[in-house]
């Protein structure tokens, strides 16, 4: 019979606790890849089951990304300055927080990028009125999930806290 291993700290770990590691890229991927299908099935099942034209994206829906992008990359940029700069420490329950913030915005955003670019994908080559005015807005809609992605990831960079033996 063989005994079950010891609880204790396992290697990298200096309390013992279990370790957090950064984002997926393959997480990021696919959830890239489900919105870019999502986005193109929208326009081809709409077309399936309504008689009225696929809906464009309003000038309203850029803007928010924006405003979303900005706000990340602010809360991003400070927190970088308190923690890697000034090396403050945070309180526990606002670094968690703004990790998980970065993290499920750099996941939601590669989501809703996938979503435009399937989206405005599927306008391509459909002679229809407005098809231009949605591949554009869709791209920039992209564009701009994009910069959501990158700021949550440099989000969740920040909120990294250096350990005794990285700084030897």
């Amino acid at each position: 019979m063989t005994s079950a291993p010891e609880p204790g700290p396992r290697s990298g770990d200096q309390d013992g606790g279990p370790r957090l590691g950064p984002a997926s890229g393959t997480v990021l991927a696919v959830g890239a890849i489900v919105g870019l299908v999502a986005g193109w099935g929208f326009h081809r099942v709409h077309d399936l089951v309504s008689a009225r034209p696929a809906p464009t994206i309003s000038p309203a829906q850029p803007i928010a990304l924006v405003v979303i992008a900005i706000g990340l990359g602010w809360t991003a940029f400070h927190t970088h300055r308190a923690v890697q700069v000034r090396r403050e420490r945070l309180e526990a329950h606002r670094a968690v927080n703004r990790l998980a913030l970065g993290r499920a915005a750099a996941y939601v955003g590669a989501v809703v990028a996938g979503w435009y670019v399937g989206y405005g994908v599927s306008w391509l080559g459909v002679d229809a009125e407005l098809s231009g005015q949605r591949i554009l807005r869709a791209a920039i809609a992209a564009a701009l999930s994009i910069a959501i992605v990158v700021a949550g990831l440099l989000l969740e960079r920040a909120c990294r806290v250096r350990s005794d033996e990285d700084d030897a």
